[in-house]
């Protein structure tokens, strides 16, 4: 009867310490899981913002670009109206002198 009893309360005991581990293993593999998936989450959200930032890098640069081209298309405009308000003021000196 004793050896009995020492068994089944050994065998508790074993039971015992299995369900701990199991559930120790369970709440481990929820954590990892978890922080699995806050990385996952995380990089999710650094890509998006790195993406973002190159498009808004892009649009500003191709803004830049087509500044330049109205201003420089400007200063060209300007440069041959000067050219030809030049051109008929000789030729008015010009008239005069004849």
């Amino acid at each position: 009867m004793r050896k009995q009893k020492r068994r089944e309360k050994r065998n508790e005991r074993r039971r015992e310490i299995k369900r701990k581990e199991k559930s120790e293993k369970k709440r481990k593999e929820k954590r990892s899981e978890k922080k699995r998936k806050e990385k996952r989450r995380d990089k999710k959200s650094k890509d998006k913002r790195e993406k973002n930032r190159k498009e808004e890098e892009r649009e500003k640069t191709e803004e830049e670009k087509s500044e330049k081209k109205r201003n420089d298309e400007k200063r060209r405009e300007k440069k041959t109206k000067e050219e030809i308000r030049d051109k008929r003021k000789e030729e008015k000196r010009e008239k005069k002198r004849n």
